[in-house]
């Protein structure tokens, strides 16, 4: 490859570790219909709530709120019923389903902020593969931006977080696979406005392939490379 291409395209990696919805499914008019609807019930200003929603757990997303009489706790095991009830407009990410089927099922794993059911549920919706490796809300004490849930989802795999390229599409997502070590891509096709990031960017997996070497790591190829 070119001295001149951007990390995530220039090494091959032991695994890929890739963020749930605006990563490899869009999920957003779901899940926003979803939050809208508890933030009126809070009575917050939804327009100015939804953006702080994006990639994080829900019980963090509503922990920070500080709201009165509110339980964290009690208002996530809402939402998440709410969100795992509808599941109309989740969609893939274009080219996800086929890239994710061309990568060893060992060598990937599911790094996201919902509960497991729900991520189930999504998946299923978008038709999109159940790994055999996934790390979900229940399974970390501290969510995104915090790494703990990256370095988990490397540790499953059974390698080296350094050694990982971590797909995310928000803030918190990118922060948390930074401190993991792990070096990011970032998928931007659910985005409305140009992200400003040092890492390089992915509007769609139609334009990626994987090169898999002898010793089964990984390299990222832009498919006009082939």
């Amino acid at each position: 490859m070119s001295q001149t291409m951007p990390r995530g395209f220039d090494k091959p990696y032991a695994a890929f570790l890739f963020d749930m919805d605006g990563t490899i499914l869009n999920s957003i008019r779901a899940a926003e219909r979803v939050w809208s609807d508890w933030a009126r019930r809070q009575g917050l200003d939804v327009a100015d709530f939804l953006p702080k929603m994006h990639g994080s757990r829900g019980i963090d997303t509503i922990a920070r709120l500080n709201l009165p009489g509110v339980d964290p706790e009690h208002e996530a095991r809402l939402v998440t019923e709410a969100e795992i009830a509808d599941v109309s407009d989740v969609v893939p990410i274009p080219g996800a389903a086929a890239f994710l089927s061309s990568l060893p099922p060992d060598r990937w794993a599911i790094v996201t902020s919902s509960p497991l059911r729900l991520a189930h549920r999504r998946l299923e919706a978008a038709g999109l593969p159940r790994p055999r490796f996934m790390v979900t809300a229940e399974d970390v004490t501290v969510g995104k931006p915090n790494p703990q849930c990256y370095i988990l989802g490397a540790e499953r795999l059974g390698v080296s977080s350094e050694d990982c390229l971590v797909f995310e599409d928000v803030a918190a997502g990118i922060a948390a696979g930074e401190a993991a070590g792990a070096d990011v891509m970032v998928v931007t096709a659910t985005h409305h406005q140009k992200m400003e990031t040092r890492h390089p960017t992915l509007p769609s997996y139609d334009e990626i392939s994987v090169r898999i070497s002898d010793d089964r790591k990984m390299l990222v190829v832009p498919n006009a490379a082939l």
